[in-house]
């Protein structure tokens, strides 16, 4: 059996095995999402953000990309936080980047990795607003962690700079905002960070006149 016909397997005795615990699993989710969190996470393999959490299918809106990303042109991200936000209407956005983070890592490289270097560069942006702190670490490993955390709490600055994030503040006083990095070699998660919904935690440079919107 190869592994692409294992995971079919593995699907059909995982809905097996829900509906034999609840027979209203699948029709309760198929008929409505209502999930509080957005999830914006790494990409790599090992971080699944419903496992995690111990979250069930329907709890956890997702949107994941190399080294968790807020990019403020990227449309995809962007597409995603508003449904979340205006739709959804989620409760809490989380930032969760993870420790040993490959994209990191390599950021911190002067090395070329083709079409990658232009998502790479958004890193190496941060790494530069804090370059004496991270280059002052002497191990390498934990230099890379360091710059894990330090990507995740400007990330969750970048959400709040957003026009998305400020208007939902101002009609319904939410969501949070929150950082976390999860460790791949005990399994736990570390809070960095909780943005409440204020206005006044925006630099005003990047406030927006929401009566205009």
């Amino acid at each position: 059996m190869n592994p692409y016909e294992k995971l079919l397997l593995q699907n059909k005795a995982w809905s097996e095995e829900k509906v034999q615990v609840d027979k209203h699993f699948f029709s309760r989710l198929a008929g409505q999402q209502k999930p509080k969190f957005l999830w914006i996470g790494c990409s790599d393999s090992r971080v699944p953000a419903n496992e995690i959490t111990g979250t069930d299918p329907g709890e956890i809106f997702v949107h994941r990309n190399i080294a968790n990303m807020v990019v403020h042109t990227d449309l995809n991200m962007l597409s995603v936080l508003q449904y979340a936000v205006e739709i959804l209407k989620v409760e809490h956005v989380i930032v969760c980047g993870h420790y040993g983070c490959g994209g990191i890592e390599a950021a911190l490289t002067n090395k070329s990795f083709g079409l990658i270097n232009k998502w790479l560069r958004n890193i190496k942006e941060v790494y530069k607003m804090y370059q004496g702190e991270v280059e002052a670490i002497e191990s390498h490993i934990e230099k890379v962690n360091r710059l894990v955390e330090l990507n995740v709490m400007e990330q969750c600055q970048d959400l709040i700079k957003t026009s998305i994030i400020q208007k939902a503040w101002k009609e319904r006083g939410a969501p949070e905002i929150h950082g976390w990095v999860y460790g791949l070699k005990d399994g736990r998660v570390k809070e960095l960070t909780t943005i409440k919904a204020d206005p006044e935690s925006v630099n005003p440079i990047f406030r927006y006149n929401l009566d205009e919107l």
